[in-house]
């Protein structure tokens, strides 16, 4: 059982806070006005808690918030971070209307939100993960065709381990696409995976690698 430490009081952020939950993990879920949180609370056992106080007290942080508030946000809690594994779930979504069903992304190609964060505080051990796929299949997911993969990225190899094997108990294939800078070649498939839902409907979808 680890202190897992959950930043964020959204739907992501819930979805995986009682994903560790129902896994065996000490849970915390914080967020800058913790009575948001005072329903699911309520209804999950999770405690709740500041940003500051949840991710003090974890061992291994979940990052889901807004994108456009993720970087500001870490060097907020640069301090709580700091030689922590840190699950970054986020997507550098901008604050626009997509274009033809294709979400607008404040990043440009040669970049990633998972950079950004990572330069900005280079003491965590940030790990992209959960940041291409829907939150109604982020734990053990099923689908007709087979294991979906989650692509994952970062720096630390030991840090890409423990998710690796985090990712593998929630039944995930695992594609481990190399340091932050894999990041530039994941986050775009956030965008991919909302384009069928955005212009179709359908949002019953994931990706997975097929190997010869």
């Amino acid at each position: 059982m680890s202190q897992i430490g959950v930043i964020g009081s959204g739907t992501v952020a819930q979805v995986l806070a009682k994903g560790f939950h129902s896994a065996g993990h000490s849970v915390r879920i914080g967020s800058r006005d913790p009575a948001k949180l005072a329903a699911f609370s309520a209804e999950t056992g999770i405690a709740t808690g500041t940003f500051e106080d949840v991710a003090a007290g974890a061992e291994l942080i979940v990052f889901a918030v807004k994108g456009t508030a993720a970087e500001s946000l870490a060097k907020q809690l640069a301090a709580q971070f700091a030689g922590k594994v840190v699950i970054d779930t986020n997507n550098p979504i901008a604050d626009l209307p997509p274009v033809g069903g294709i979400l607008q992304y404040f990043t440009a190609a040669n970049e990633s939100l998972i950079e950004r964060l990572q330069a900005a505080v280079p003491t965590a051990k940030f790990v992209k993960a959960w940041s291409c796929v829907g939150n109604a299949f982020m734990i053990h997911p099923k689908f007709a065709g087979g294991q979906p993969t989650m692509f994952i990225a970062g720096d630390d190899a030991a840090a890409k381990e423990t998710v690796t094997a985090i990712l593998r108990g929630f039944g995930w294939d695992v594609e481990d696409v190399g340091g932050a800078v894999g990041g530039r070649a994941i986050e775009p498939l956030c965008q991919l995976w909302c384009a069928p839902g955005m212009q179709r409907g359908q949002w019953a979808h994931a990706f997975a690698l097929l190997r010869a």
